[in-house]
């Protein structure tokens, strides 16, 4: 997995969840330099010293000044980013069209879809330039296939899907389908598709459960690490299920 030019360095946005912790690892393991960001300083410091070539940084990533002054602390520590893995987010569910409170829009609209915007925008040109640029986010089934009492959640999954892929033809115009300076495609942004998430902990404490369709967070580990040996072209702008 290490590039010609020395490991590429990956961010992982909401790294302390079991999913991020899971990724961390993964590319930890695979010979990455990783920036591990999250809100609670305790425990990304802890992950950071958990796994070889982890940098812990804390950040509001729903702030865009915050946002901005990370990636110039990245930048300076690390260097330009080759890889953002978004997996910052949380559920809320209602009762029906009625019971969808604004509450939980405002929570998942800012833990979610503002926090996408809001790193990808101040890492979009790292990602476009480098050799290997990556954005992945993990959406849900649901987005295509909304439940009423999910809605809020659907709409904002498909509203980050919509946005990734946006990112994605901003990264096929500038390369492989430019008119001015066409090159081979080198960046990529994709959607990985889960039903949920699940882990050793869940499994552990609902042991007679069989969680069907769901995703164990150790393959999307193992997906995100694989991101950066598979062809930006076959991959930007693509929805990859992982069931």
């Amino acid at each position: 997995m290490m590039a010609p030019d020395g490991p590429r360095t990956v961010m992982v946005a909401g790294s302390t969840s079991e999913a991020g912790t899971a990724v961390v690892s993964a590319l930890s393991g695979a010979g990455f330099r990783v920036a591990a960001v999250d809100l609670d300083t305790e425990r990304v410091q802890n992950l950071a010293q958990s796994w070889p070539n982890v940098t812990g940084y804390t950040c509001n990533l729903a702030e865009p000044a915050a946002v901005r002054e990370l990636a110039s602390s990245v930048r300076r520590d690390l260097g330009p980013l080759d890889g953002l893995i978004h997996l910052v987010g949380g559920w809320r569910g209602g009762d029906g069209i009625p019971g969808q409170e604004d509450s939980d829009w405002d929570f998942l609209h800012t833990s979610v879809l503002t926090t996408l915007r809001n790193t990808s925008r101040a890492f979009y040109d790292d990602l476009e330039k480098s050799p290997a640029g990556r954005l992945a986010i993990v959406s849900a089934q649901a987005a295509a296939n909304p439940s009423a009492g999910g809605a809020a959640y659907a709409a904002i999954k498909a509203a980050s899907e919509a946005w990734t892929l946006a990112v994605a033809d901003g990264f096929r115009s500038s390369q492989s389908g430019s008119t001015n300076d066409r090159q081979p495609q080198r960046s990529a942004a994709v959607v990985f598709v889960v039903k949920a998430l699940v882990d050793d902990k869940m499994k552990a404490t609902q042991p007679d459960r069989k969680f069907p369709g769901f995703t164990h967070v150790k393959d999307l580990g193992a997906a995100s690490a694989a991101l950066f040996s598979r062809s930006a072209a076959e991959l930007n702008g693509s929805r990859l299920p992982l069931v």
